[in-house]
């Protein structure tokens, strides 16, 4: 081939792969562009979902009104850091307020019938002194919100000197943890909100030297390979009794993922809630209110089951 034909071959090439070249150098600029400004905007959408969820999962404080707290909570939802799960506490001149539920399902549905149920407590729980109201003015104001199929089981406590008043309706019964560990079965059981609730106010007496743990089904409904539930049983009064009431949520949490491993593998079955309190001597710094004529402040709660 002569020289005069090579570079003509040559100078063609150039003219035909030249400009590919550019094309192909330019499209890559702009696929890392929008490959960037996609990294951008989840990151920015990431954040404002982080900030949501951390808005309807505000943390408690340590002391609230003289009662102690700690919480610990965790989704279903890889990734999420909330779920159909709730709580939330005010504090009323009478003492503290605090709220736990749990709505029917999982996902996003879950999450925003959630926080529909946050939005109308903290709207109005600290303006309705009396539970029984309060349960139905939350019903009532989520019942827009409910699917055929959905419901929401909750459980209100008023945490006055020397007792707490309790509202349950169609949530697992509070565990009062002292010599013994006790299950607050309710006199009267309620169904779930969205379900017509029958709500009633079960009164019990509540000392400093007593805890009481507040949670979700995620804890009664942990199963181990073959299908147990975990028992409320003297191991679970044993991880509650720890020196503080951190340690003693972190003991139960290991207790429940030490149940559940076989059967859940690294994931969780379901969201989890668990809500430690216990009164403190500035609880009891006011006079021990009378109990009204409807309710009951047995000596012993009434409905409970000795699991020591």
């Amino acid at each position: 081939m002569s020289a005069v034909v090579q570079q003509a071959l040559l100078d063609w090439a150039l003219l035909v792969v030249g400009p590919l070249l550019a094309v192909h150098g330019l499209w890559t600029v702009l696929m890392a562009h929008d490959r960037m400004r996609c990294k951008n905007s989840l990151a920015r959408m990431t954040r404002v979902a982080e900030l949501t969820q951390r808005a309807l999962v505000r943390p408690l404080p340590t002391d609230l009104g003289g009662l102690a707290t700690a919480v610990r909570t965790r989704s279903a939802s890889e990734g999420a850091l909330v779920g159909g799960d709730l709580h939330d506490a005010v504090l009323l001149p009478s003492g503290p307020r605090l709220i736990v539920g749990d709505v029917t399902g999982h996902g996003l549905d879950a999450v925003r019938i959630s926080a529909a149920v946050l939005a109308a407590f903290r709207h109005t729980a600290a303006t309705e002194p009396d539970l029984v109201r309060l349960a139905h003015i939350l019903d009532d104001r989520v019942r827009d919100d409910l699917g055929d199929e959905d419901f929401v089981t909750l459980l209100l406590a008023d945490f006055v000197p020397g007792a707490v008043r309790l509202v349950n309706c169609g949530h697992p019964p509070p565990l009062l943890v002292g010599r013994r560990l006790e299950v607050l079965e309710p006199p009267c059981s309620s169904p779930p909100l969205g379900l017509s609730p029958t709500p009633s106010v079960q009164a019990v007496l509540l000392t400093p030297e007593q805890r009481m743990l507040l949670y979700t089904d995620g804890l009664t409904e942990a199963r181990d390979a073959h299908g147990t539930l975990l028992a409320l049983d003297r191991r679970v009064r044993a991880a509650l009794s720890a020196c503080t009431l951190d340690e003693a949520l972190a003991n139960l949490v290991d207790l429940v993922d030490h149940h559940a491993a076989a059967h859940d593998g690294d994931g969780h079955g379901d969201d989890l809630t668990l809500l430690l309190v216990q009164p403190t001597a500035d609880l009891l710094t006011g006079p021990v209110l009378p109990v009204p004529k409807n309710e009951g402040a047995p000596s012993a709660p009434q409905g409970n089951l000795d699991r020591s």
